[in-house]
């Protein structure tokens, strides 16, 4: 290929002259969506947080955590591309990847971004039609939501305790809570705000969801709060289709479908 430049998320200028053969994610999202652009003898090292699939675990090098990066590891992969993230990886880290090899910066808030992201890998690294497809199966995945439409359940998605802290407007996760038939209580708040009971209990949220991660919420939590909102829908979601931008999307749709399940056992059972 010709010398290729790209703007990434970031509004950042990135110059190729091939093909990048040899790749390092930083974003367990990212390692995922590699995997569905048929990218698996590509990638050459992942963090300790890139869990899906899972057999990579086994056959690609732990390059740390996305803060905690392993700058000698990386270096010795001799990579021709590292994927980063805003939110996932911080200003230093880049700058000193930068040092190393190019560095694509995604940033995503919204499926818009999302779809853009994946047009751009996809032109990196010659997948365009694998990209499209994947894009045409989230749109579609989309259209079957909002076509299933009815009012939104008011909601909070919690990500910590100690102290307690949720999920603005401005985020991928909120996008991704109307999708699955939710509104969310804290919309009007920017990023990962953090909140008092007191004020959830003013919102009054007809559901309130506890993530798996970056906090691991159990049974035990979920038992705490519903103690303190009696007349609430606690449930225990799983973070990724909530989370994951890039491919994952296409796989949330269907946990939705079965997470409203749940919530129609729910609902009643808490106005009665």
């Amino acid at each position: 290929m010709s010398e290729l430049q790209i703007t990434d998320q970031l509004g950042r200028q990135i110059s190729l002259t091939k093909v990048p053969e040899k790749i390092i994610s930083l974003v367990p999202s990212i390692t995922f969506l590699l995997f569905k652009l048929d990218l698996e003898q590509s990638i050459k090292g992942i963090t300790r947080f890139c869990k899906l699939p899972p057999h990579f675990k086994k056959h690609k090098v732990n390059i740390g955590g996305t803060k905690e990066v392993k700058f000698d590891r990386i270096a010795g992969l001799k990579p021709d591309l590292i994927l980063a993230n805003k939110e996932e990886n911080t200003k230093e880290i880049v700058s000193e990847l930068q040092k190393i090899a190019p560095v694509y910066v995604s940033d995503v808030a919204d499926l818009i971004q999302n779809e853009r992201l994946i047009v751009d890998l996809g032109m990196i690294f010659n997948r365009q039609q694998a990209a499209q497809k994947l894009i045409q199966t989230i749109q579609s995945g989309k259209s079957e939501r909002y076509y299933a439409g009815g009012s939104l359940l008011k909601a909070a998605y919690i990500i910590w305790k100690n102290p307690w802290m949720t999920v603005g407007g401005d985020t991928f996760i909120n996008e991704m809570m109307q999708l699955a038939g939710f509104q969310n209580v804290f919309a009007d708040k920017k990023r990962y705000p953090k909140f008092e009971l007191n004020a959830l209990h003013d919102l009054k949220p007809d559901v309130i969801l506890l993530c798996s991660e970056p906090f691991p919420f159990k049974e035990n939590e979920k038992s705490v709060l519903q103690k303190q909102f009696p007349d609430t829908c606690i449930l225990l979601v799983s973070a990724e289709p909530f989370t994951w931008f890039g491919a994952y999307p296409a796989e949330a749709f269907s946990y939705f479908n079965s997470l409203q399940k749940q919530i129609d056992a729910c609902i009643p059972k808490m106005k009665n």
